[in-house]
Parts: C-alpha cells; sequence; structure tokens
C-alpha cells in the first residue's frame, strides 16, 4: 500500500511528531521515545537504518526545540497536516487517498523543513561519487532532459507552462519520437486558464492537484472535475479552459501532444480579449470584426483595449463554486463527445489493483483496452512508484519507447545503449547513467534494457508515456520470469559456458516479481 511502501525516516519522524506534538520536550520525552520506538519496530529497516532514525529522531527533537524558542507561534504544522489529509478524504478510496495523504505530509516536510533541500544535495554529491568514473555527467546525453533543456513560453504569477526542447535536438538517435512534444502546466492555487486551443492532439494527466477543465465540442461544452491520477484525451483544435479548484495546493498537469500541422511543432491559440498572450480576435482588420461580430469599430476598440493579466488569471471563490458544482458531467465525464463506452478523465488510481506490487514498489498501467482514447495514439500511460532504497527489474521493451518523468523523489538510472564508446575499450554497449530527480525527463528506446533505483531517503514516482505499445512484449532480465528462466537447459549451458543448474541458481536467485531491493539494501543481505 502506498503510505505503507512510502515511509521514510524523515515521513515517520513528521508522522509520530504530529501524533504527540503537545507533549514538552526534555530528557524522557515521550515523542522521543515513541519516535525511537517506532524507529526500531519496523521491519524493512536494517539494523544500521534503525539506529539511522534512532539518530534521525534526536537530532528532529533538538531542531524543533530551537525553532519553537525563536518562533514559538510562527507556524502549527500539526493544523497544516490535518488540514490538507483532511481534504484527502474526497481522492475516493484506497491507494488514492493513501497517495494523498503521504503528499500532505511530503509537502508539509518540503515546505517548512529546510533539511529537504540539503537532503537533496547530499544525494547529488552521493550520486556522483559513486557513478563518477563512468558518468562524467553526460553533458551531451540525449536520452535524458533536466532543467535547461525546459523554456518556459508562458509565465505569470498564477501559473506557468514548462516546454521541453524537441526529442531529437541534441541527437537523431530518438527520430521515432520526433513528431512528440511534452510540457507541464502548473497552476496556482485559484488560477484560471483562458480559453484556448492548439493543433495537436494531446493526453493530459494530472499529476498532483484538484481542478475542472471544461471542453467545447461544435456546439456543445462539457466540464470535469480532475484530480490526481486523472488521465484527459484532448483532440486538436479543441477549445478548453481550466480553473485550479484547490485553495491551497497547486495543481500540476504533465502533457504529451502530438502535433498535426507541423512536425514536432504546435501552436497555442487564445480568443480571450487583451493581455498577454493577446487574442487572436485582434489580428483581425477591424473591417472584418465589425462585419462579423455585428458591432461598431468603436465598440470593438474599447472591448478590445482592456489588458488583461495573461493566460492565467485569479478565480474568485465564488466562481470556482459556480464552475465547478454545475452538473455537466462531473467526476469522470459523461459519454458525449468522447464514445459510448469510455469515460473522459480515466483515473490511474482508482483501478481494482495495481498491474505490479510488493513492499519494493506498485506499478499501474492503462492501456487502450480500458480507456479507449489511447488508441489513437498507441499509447500505453504507467505511473511507477518504487520503495525508497529499490529498485525496478532491468527489462525491456520489445517495440515501445518510453516516454518517462520524475514527479516525486530522486534516485538514479542506467540503461545499455548500443555502441562503444564506454569504459572498456571497444565494449559493444554503453551505459547510460543519470541522477533522477523531479521534472527529470529520460527516454528509453525499444530493445534498450534499463533499470532506475530509488534513493534510500524518499521515494522514487514516475510517470511514464509508451509510444508504440500495440504488440508490445515487457521482456524481464531479472526476478520471477525473467527471459533466462525460458531457455531450455541445453540454450542456457551453450549461451553462457557454465552447467544448467547453475545459471538457475544465479537467475533464479531473485524470487521477486519486478520491484526488488536496491544495491545498498541487497549489500546487507546474504547472498545464497
Amino acid at each position: 500500500m502506498y503510505a505503507k511502501s512510502k515511509l521514510s525516516v524523515v515521513i515517520l519522524i513528521l508522522s509520530v511528531a504530529a501524533l504527540f506534538s503537545g507533549l514538552a520536550f526534555a530528557k524522557q520525552d515521550p515523542e522521543l521515545k515513541q519516535c525511537s520506538h517506532q524507529c526500531r519496530v519496523q521491519q524493512q529497516f536494517d539494523e544500521e537504518q534503525k539506529e539511522k532514525c534512532v539518530s534521525k529522531c534526536e537530532e528532529y527533537h533538538r531542531e524543533k526545540k530551537e525553532r519553537e524558542s525563536v518562533k514559538e507561534h510562527e507556524f502549527d504544522p500539526d493544523r497544516k497536516l490535518r488540514e490538507c489529509q483532511s481534504r484527502c478524504m474526497g481522492q475516493g478510496q484506497g491507494e488514492a487517498r493513501q497517495l494523498c495523504r503521504f503528499r500532505c505530509q511530503q509537502r508539509l516536510e518540503r515546505e517548512h523543513d529546510g533539511r529537504w533541500e540539503e537532503e537533496g544535495k547530499k544525494q547529488t554529491k552521493e550520486y556522483k561519487e559513486e557513478h563518477e568514473e563512468e558518468h562524467e555527467e553526460q553533458e551531451h546525453n540525449p536520452y535524458v532532459f533536466e532543467d535547461r533543456h525546459f523554456s518556459t513560453p508562458i509565465k505569470t504569477e498564477k501559473g506557468r507552462v514548462d516546454l521541453l526542447a524537441k526529442f531529437t535536438q541534441n541527437s537523431d538517435v530518438l527520430h521515432g519520437i520526433e513528431n512528440y512534444r511534452l510540457a507541464i502546466l502548473v497552476a496556482n492555487p485559484k488560477a484560471f486558464v483562458v480559453p484556448n486551443h492548439f493543433d495537436a492532439d494531446a493526453i493530459f494527466v494530472v499529476t498532483q492537484g484538484r481542478g475542472r477543465i471544461s471542453m467545447i465540442h461544435e456546439d456543445k461544452r462539457r466540464s470535469f472535475n480532475i484530480e490526481t491520477g486523472d488521465i484527459i484525451r484532448i483532440r486538436a483544435g479543441t477549445p478548453l479552459y481550466l480553473i485550479n479548484r484547490d485553495d491551497n495546493e497547486k495543481l500540476f498537469i504533465v502533457k504529451l501532444l502530438q502535433p498535426v500541422n507541423r512536425l514536432d511543432q504546435y501552436e497555442v491559440f487564445y480568443g480571450a480579449a487583451g493581455g498577454k498572450p493577446e487574442s487572436f480576435y485582434e489580428t483581425f482588420s477591424i473591417e472584418i470584426l465589425e462585419a462579423a461580430l455585428k458591432t461598431s469599430r468603436d465598440k470593438l476598440e474599447r472591448f478590445f483595449d482592456r489588458r488583461g493579466e495573461g493566460a492565467f488569471l485569479e478565480a474568485s471563490k465564488e466562481q470556482i463554486e459556480a464552475m465547478s458544482s454545475r452538473e455537466e458531467g462531473g467526476k469522470g465525464g459523461g459519454i458525449w463527445p468522447f464514445g459510448s463506452d469510455s469515460k473522459n478523465p480515466f483515473n490511474l488510481f482508482k483501478k481494482r489493483r495495481p498491474s505490479k506490487s510488493n513492499k519494493y514498489g506498485q506499478l499501474f498501467e492503462v492501456d487502450a483496452d480500458e480507456f479507449e482514447h489511447l488508441k489513437d495514439f498507441d499509447l500505453r500511460v504507467s505511473y511507477a512508484n518504487i520503495t525508497r532504497g529499490c529498485m525496478n527489474a532491468p527489462f525491456f521493451n520489445s517495440r515501445a519507447i518510453k516516454i518517462a518523468i520524475v514527479v516525486q523523489g530522486q534516485g538514479y538510472l542506467e540503461m545499455v545503449s548500443p555502441g562503444s564508446g564506454g569504459r572498456k575499450s571497444g565494449s559493444s554497449y554503453q551505459k547510460i547513467s543519470s541522477r533522477l530527480r523531479p521534472d527529470t525527463v529520460f527516454v528509453v528506446p525499444a530493445g534498450h534494457p534499463f533499470v532506475t533505483v530509488a534513493s534510500i531517503n524518499s521515494n522514487l514516482e514516475i510517470l511514464c508515456f509508451e509510444v508504440n505499445i500495440e504488440n508490445n512484449v515487457r521482456y524481464l532480465l531479472a526476478g520471477e520470469g525473467n527471459l533466462v528462466q525460458q531457455l531450455e537447459k541445453e540454450a542456457k549451458e551453450l549461451a553462457f559456458k557454465r552447467r544448467g543448474a547453475e545459471v538457475d541458481r544465479v537467475f533464479g536467485n531473485q524470487d521477486e516479481e519486478f520491484f526488488f531491493p536496491g544495491p545498498r539494501q541487497q549489500r546487507s543481505r546474504d547472498y545464497e
């Protein structure tokens, strides 16, 4: 389950502190004793991790006492946590609600505890130290995209849109997805995104927050309340607008776009009057507008002279409530105009169960069999939640190209790429490695084996778009059901030049499926 799998040392401390925050700090402080006790009973921790956890408890309580003595009335974390988690009651049942509650804890730490920033620096330093020989920062890595690869074509105080560079900008190795673009929309609480349309088909995925999206098809409007995990299909040219209907939380939407006019480039058109970006109405000559709108020149000039504040505006509480409460489709939408047997949107986390799940991670997947609008894209959407310190099984896709973006947490990626130039002279393959942190995008071409590993201090959450999914096969290279286990005894002996039993001992030793303990956790275990 999400709440259990997402425990980390800092999260554990925060949870215990929230329960016992009213107790005074002393040498035998009950809060400290409870925190330390919780550290020692965590079955997924080894002894070293338990001791580190206890040390964190002591450090946390020391810092807490210092903070309270300086700013006693500055902030009430318990109240903030309770308010945030109370809003999770509207997130449905099971995994979705637990994910919401976890993110409340995570957000509270990120906003009100400077140690997160220091932890991020520490993780980057540790990664560089461990991979210094082979990594060399791979500045020209064509498979990994970080902050410097994003531009921000739209930015206001109320929100922004970040656009990833073309996948083929640095190399043509990703030619197979050159007609796709990836963007991130961030809308502040109570923000309104003005009506617009774009010349691209798109899949939107809500990775955080609650909103409402409205779309116009011909002469009809359809509106949907959206939340974390929702997948929405937007047809090219569809006018749309949306609001962030939360008072406190930002709305994050990841967009995969497929342009219809120009290869790997799309344009956005805004119809709202005034401001930046300007309305496309104003580009027409005044004579055309007079005739089309049956309105005098003076009135039109006054009407379009009003300067707006850009693509993101702030809506009042009354406006948000009015737009959110209309019975036009509600959560999950209606059947128009999206077909009689498919809803728009579809929620990743409200499936009956994850595709893969154990205490080391969960994988949620949606394809065209469940959400038929993905068929037009030949696409599968997935969301991996890798428990801290754990990893997914190394595998490769036979046909699908994976476009992935890190939503939460930190970790690292290793991938096998064809060609020499690696550490071993004359090697047929090159190891591609990169640290992973929020908003890092990486692409795994078909046939390329790869693995992702979560930081020892945080879960790693990754949203994936898998293109060319029809007839694709996922081949696992380790764990239960791996490729080598399917070979005949004689084939194993010929391929590995070892006795079949010896091959089986190596490739049959890992009895978990798809998610395993990571390298650091594995080092503390006894190998058979």
